[in-house]
């Protein structure tokens, strides 16, 4: 099998926070598409506030002290407002990891064919790693509250089952492999997926802010998984 060469990533860019889908009622199709797009809009600018609100109050007083009454108070909203765009308080702290997954799935489908399996899944992950750093504010508040409530993250994987049985089953195509008769595609997923959540829990456990970035160390994890990193 040949080793991750994990070149730099393209300039590639995906947003860095997702929200909860609104359970609203569906927007009818009769009104015009400007309409619906200053709608679409006004409800991404909603959800952001809610979700910026819940980490900082997660970060300054821990995620089991803050109610939802007063996340929604503190995003200027009502309560009955609040429970329109998000499905759960733990999704506003664990929804944007739970989605890792199928964001790096959809990053590999998107990578060009004429890629090693290897480098596609490389830079699948660090697509992915780049854009979850993008918002500073947002990101230093989730990791403070999520360093204190070790609890929920032990419940989270970076990518669960279902996700790396998608991702060996694309990586098993891109080496004409069947991943049931063939180790390979599943050998690869879980290699260098060990490494990237390493480069994860390393970065989460950080407590200086000068240091490497999870973009840089989940580069540097996938750079390692070469045989000679280890000479």
């Amino acid at each position: 099998m040949r080793s991750p060469t994990c070149a730099p990533p393209s300039r590639e860019s995906s947003p860095a926070w997702t929200y909860p889908s609104s359970r609203a009622a569906p927007i009818r199709t009769s009104e015009p598409p400007v309409a619906e797009s200053l709608r679409d809009r006004q409800k991404a600018l909603v959800r952001q506030d809610i979700q910026r609100a819940a980490l900082r109050l997660f970060a300054e007083r821990g995620f089991d002290a803050v109610t939802t009454e007063e996340i929604a108070a503190a995003a200027g909203i009502g309560h009955s407002t609040y429970f329109r765009y998000v499905t759960s308080k733990e999704d506003l702290l664990l929804g944007t990891l739970r989605r890792a997954g199928a964001a790096i799935v959809e990053n590999l489908q998107a990578r060009p064919r004429s890629e090693s399996p290897e480098e596609a899944l490389c830079q699948a992950s660090l697509r992915w790693s780049r854009a979850f750093v993008a918002d500073e504010e947002a990101l230093d508040h989730w990791r403070a509250a999520i360093r204190a409530t070790p609890h929920l993250l032990d419940r989270v994987a970076v990518v669960g089952p279902f996700e790396r049985a998608q991702l060996t089953k694309l990586l098993g195509e891109r080496m004409d492999a069947h991943p049931d008769e063939d180790i390979r595609p599943g050998l690869l997923v879980h290699t260098l997926l060990a490494a990237a959540e390493f480069a994860f829990l390393r970065w989460l456990e950080r407590d200086d802010p000068r240091g490497p970035t999870l973009h840089q160390l989940t580069e540097q994890a996938l750079e390692g998984t070469r045989t000679q990193c280890w000479k």
